[in-house]
Formats: structure tokens, C-alpha cells, sequence
């Protein structure tokens, strides 16, 4: 089993619960926490409450990185809150912390802390960490920023694209363990 990674996972804060969105957070959640993984996020609500509820349901830590300027408070599922001035200085700690990225479906928040870990590795600023983004919204997004890397002689980024839960622990796990 992984013990001690922690797994920064983006999404939308308006899925409620039954929503397909908000299911498949959860689902998301408690697997990666059955397996070992801790779970960090945003710490409000949607896809970051049914991520944190399906880790906490199975015992494993749940982060929520929150930000003051939004005047919210962080949900009942989240263990330890990191309370951020800036919504920068937030993504800034949500990628800090993770040893692995999902990015599900979202709005500009989440295309911002997408990009935001792209650029990071592709400016070589982060080293490169394993990252599943939900295959439906972000293929075609990660494809053409791929292929402009391309076209300027980088390396495209390793994105593990995906739209079923097994498939993405699955492949979190495969990574950590050949780390090993």
C-alpha cells in the first residue's frame, strides 16, 4: 500500500451531491484513500467536498488548502485546513504539497491551476509528478498545448487521461511503486 503521498486533485465547486460530477469526486476520493493516499484540495464544497468525504469515510487524510478572500469556510470532511491570504499564494501551496495531480472537470479556476502546473513543469520549476486529468473535458486542451511544445522543441507533458476511477488509482499506484 502508498503511505505518506499526497494527492492534489482540482475540480469544480458546484457539483452537488448526486450530481455524476460529485459521484465520481467521491468514488475518486475513497479509492485513492483505500489506498493509501492522502487527499488534497481547495477544502470548500463540490467536487473538493466529495473528494475529502470519500477519503475521510475510509481514514485517510484529507488537506484543504482555503483561501480568505473567498469568505467561506472549509467542509466538514476536511482534517487539516491551510488557510492562504491570496488565491495565488493557494495554488502555489496546493501544488507544493502534492506528490500527484487530478484534474477533473471545472471552470476557469481549475483551467488556471491546470496551466499553472504546466507551466511549472514545462519551465522546468517543478519536477515532473504523475498527473491524470479527466479524458472528456482535457484532451483536446492537453493536446494542443503538447503539440505547441512541440513546435517549440519541449517535451510534450506526461498527462494520464482518464474518465474511470480504477484506471486513475491504478496508475498513481503503478507510478509510486516503480519509484520505489
Amino acid at each position: 500500500m502508498i503511505k505518506n503521498k499526497v494527492i492534489t486533485i482540482f475540480g469544480s465547486s458546484f457539483p452537488k451531491p448526486g450530481d455524476e460530477e460529485y459521484e465520481f469526486a467521491y468514488k475518486l476520493g475513497k479509492k485513492l484513500g483505500e489506498n493509501g493516499f492522502s487527499i488534497c484540495n481547495g477544502g470548500f464544497y463540490g467536487t473538493m467536498e466529495a473528494t475529502a468525504k470519500g477519503a475521510s469515510e475510509v481514514g485517510a487524510k484529507t488537506i484543504g488548502i482555503t483561501v480568505g478572500s473567498f469568505d467561506l469556510i472549509a467542509n466538514k470532511f476536511i482534517q487539516e485546513e491551510i488557510r492562504c491570504k491570496t488565491l495565488f499564494e493557494r495554488i502555489e501551496k496546493l501544488i507544493s504539497l502534492a506528490d500527484g495531480f487530478v484534474v477533473l472537470k471545472g471552470g476557469t479556476g481549475t483551467l488556471l491551476e491546470y496551466s499553472a502546473i504546466l507551466e511549472l513543469i514545462n519551465k522546468n520549476l517543478l519536477d515532473a509528478k504523475p498527473i491524470a486529468a479527466d479524458k472528456e473535458f482535457w484532451t483536446h486542451l492537453t493536446n494542443l498545448m503538447n503539440d505547441r511544445n512541440s513546435y517549440e522543441g519541449r517535451k510534450p507533458i506526461n498527462v494520464f487521461l482518464s474518465n474511470d476511477v480504477d484506471e486513475i488509482v491504478s496508475y498513481f499506484k503503478k507510478y509510486f511503486e516503480e519509484m520505489k
